[in-house]
């Protein structure tokens, strides 16, 4: 760890989370402010471990998720990442980020989502990215993947069907489709040693919840 690393100011971190929180609120329990504040702890742990420049690092964890808003009332045309990015800009600039800090936060929320052509370059960009990802596995993954399914209505566990017979947004749309669709693969994703090996940890102990969930629904709990 790099003892001369320093943490961002407390009154930037606070202005920076109340942003993050007015335009995360309305996107629920999955994305919203929790959902930050999760992914920024996780990213301070790993930061710290890899020598990462945490003043770089947090405010990124924080407004990672600010564009999602427009990215859910324009239907998925409007990139959350990309959008997340232009929005931070001028919000660095007014608590006098420099240029190239305020680049360094940009590409890391810019870079988080990594379903197009530019990749998370730098180090911070990385553990953003791996931070974010493990948010979505383990216990907490298990817990989002449960929530969202009862938003939509969707059946507590279907083991017997296949996943790729099944709709999303569907009464099938269950945790456990989830899993197999999407939280299983997670770990294949990651882009630091200390992310991977966070997200195979997760990985084992979500594998074991749904067995327990499988016996216990077919009435089998010996």
């Amino acid at each position: 760890m790099l003892l001369t690393e320093p943490m961002p100011a407390p009154e930037r971190l606070h202005r920076l989370r109340a942003v993050s929180a007015s335009l995360c609120l309305t996107e629920g329990g999955s994305h919203g402010p929790d959902h930050s504040e999760r992914v920024l702890h996780s990213a301070l742990a790993i930061g710290r471990k890899m020598e990462a420049r945490l003043t770089i690092l947090a405010p990124a964890a924080i407004l990672h998720d600010i564009g999602r808003k427009e990215e859910s009332q324009s239907q998925g045309k409007i990139c959350h990442a990309q959008r997340g990015a232009e929005l931070a800009a001028p919000l660095l600039l007014g608590l006098a980020y420099t240029d190239d800090e305020i680049e360094a936060i940009c590409h890391c929320i810019r870079t988080h989502r990594f379903r197009a052509a530019i990749r998370p370059e730098s180090l911070e960009a990385r553990i953003l990215f791996d931070a974010d990802k493990l948010d979505s596995i383990g216990a907490i993954g298990i817990g989002r993947a449960f929530l969202f399914a009862g938003q939509i209505g969707a059946r507590l566990h279907n083991p017997g069907k296949d996943p790729y017979l099944t709709l999303p947004y569907s009464l099938e749309d269950t945790a456990y489709r989830e899993f197999q669709v999407k939280m299983s693969r997670v770990r294949h994703q990651m882009l630091t040693p200390v992310g991977l090996q966070l997200a195979e940890q997760r990985h084992v102990f979500m594998e074991t919840f749904f067995e327990h969930l499988t016996r216990e629904t077919n009435g089998i709990t010996l």
